[in-house]
Parts: structure tokens; C-alpha cells; sequence
């Protein structure tokens, strides 16, 4: 039986590993590109990411720890949404997904990223091309990509996340989907 690798870097006294410490665990960075999509609710992250229970618990307990997540009263349940701390990795979260898209996606982005403020096309830098500012999470809106295929799945979420929509907004069951 193997060992579970330990999720500190012990003697690393760096930026990048302290960071990694945080979001650097498998289902992490999933988490909070979902929580940047609009997933809020413990059972719709299940839904969506597929990821099991106890994972899932684990997670959010560490993101919580940290400040990037917070819990806050949501209509019947306890949810979870971004702070200032985490809404800061939205960079990153768009750097790597970029990166994705061109080495990892050969349909093309499944995820495009418009600014709201004038419908321009946001880079994998963050940058509005129609306006050249940096254009902040929630000033943008996600639309579906040529590479987005259909949902294989019955879950909310996914039909959800096929119909554009401003980024940190929370999904709700009842929003209507486009058809």
C-alpha cells in the first residue's frame, strides 16, 4: 500500500510552494474555476466536477482556511463564494486555461470571455481587445467556445454553463437554459 504524499513542501520556503499549499492539491483549481462560473452550492460542485464527497469536504475546509473561500447564508443551504483573495486568481485561472486551449484543446476553447463593458474578446493576459484594459472577473462574461461540446450528462450545471453568463454571478437550478 502506498503513502499519501504530503501536501506541504517542507523546507520550501518560497511564494510558489506557499501558494501551492493552498490550491495546489488535485480538484482544487477545478473548484475555484467553478466558484468563478457561479457554483456555490457543496452538491452542485458534486454535480458538476463529478468529485467525491469527502475530496470535496477537504477541499473547501483548506479554501475556506486560507480566504479564498467564505460561507455565506445562500436561500436554504450553506454556499460558498470567492473573496477578495480568491477573486485574485482569476489570472491565474485564465492563464492556465489559455495555456489549455492551445496546447490541450484541439477543438478550440471550450470557454470564451468577453468584456462586459463593450463585448470585447478578453486574451489569456485578461486584456479587453477592444479597449486594451485588463478587464477583472467580474467584469467579464463567459460564453460557450467552438470547443464546448454537448453535455453528456443530465446536471443543471453543465446545460447551465452553455449559455452565456457574468462571471461570480451563482447559478441557480431554476435560471433558464438556452436551448
Amino acid at each position: 500500500m502506498g503513502m499519501a504524499l504530503p501536501n506541504d513542501y517542507a523546507g520550501q520556503a518560497c511564494s510558489l510552494a506557499r501558494s501551492l499549499e493552498i490550491i495546489g492539491e488535485r480538484w482544487t483549481l477545478l473548484i475555484v474555476r467553478d466558484a468563478f462560473w457561479g457554483v456555490r452550492r457543496f452538491a452542485d460542485f458534486i454535480d458538476h466536477l463529478g468529485i467525491p464527497r469527502a475530496v470535496l469536504a477537504s477541499r473547501l475546509k483548506t479554501l475556506v482556511a486560507a480566504g479564498v473561500l467564505t460561507r455565506v447564508a445562500g436561500e436554504r443551504h450553506l454556499e460558498y463564494e470567492l473573496t477578495d483573495k480568491g477573486a485574485a486568481l482569476w489570472p491565474v485561472v485564465l492563464s492556465l486555461m489559455g495555456w489549455g486551449d492551445d496546447f490541450c484543446a484541439p477543438g478550440g476553447p471550450r470557454r470564451l470571455f468577453r468584456h462586459a463593458a463593450d463585448g470585447g474578446q478578453v486574451d489569456h493576459g485578461g486584456r479587453c481587445d477592444a479597449c486594451d484594459r485588463p478587464v477583472p472577473a467580474a467584469d467579464t462574461i463567459v460564453t460557450p467556445g467552438p470547443g464546448l461540446e454537448a453535455p453528456e450528462d443530465d446536471s443543471w450545471v453543465t446545460a447551465a454553463l452553455t449559455r452565456p453568463h457574468r462571471l461570480l454571478e451563482p447559478l441557480r437550478a431554476a435560471d433558464p437554459v438556452a436551448p
